[in-house]
């Protein structure tokens, strides 16, 4: 079955920077997109970024444009977000997550914490 399996969220201070890994498997991870979502307390859960299943066309919020950056291994079945100059506003739990057969899959999530 799918499973998708988030690492790498922590706190950080104000202006620093983590990068989120997701461990894919259960499907042919190269042939998906993939996305990276957050949820913030009292928020919706909001669409981070995406990237093409061959890694080619990514896509962002404006909210991180020009601080985060997508990208994945199809060779390791993982995606990656990498955060930087990060603000409290950034504050949320992050989730992997890939449209497979017309479902939904998501991972259980990685807490970032944002915060002097």
């Amino acid at each position: 079955q799918v499973q998708l399996v988030e690492s790498g969220g922590g706190l950080v201070q104000p202006g620093g920077s983590l990068r989120l890994s997701c461990a894919a498997s259960g499907f042919t991870f190269k042939w998906y997109a993939m996305s990276w979502y957050r949820q913030a307390p009292g928020k919706e859960r909001e669409l981070v970024a995406n990237v093409s299943a061959a890694g080619v066309a990514t896509n962002y919020a404006e909210s991180v444009k020009g601080r985060f950056t997508i990208s994945r291994d199809n060779a390791k079945n993982s995606v990656y977000l990498q955060m930087n100059s990060l603000k409290a506003e950034d504050t949320a739990v992050y989730y992997c997550f890939v449209y497979n057969w017309g479902k939904a899959y998501w991972g259980q999530g990685t807490q970032v914490t944002v915060s002097s």
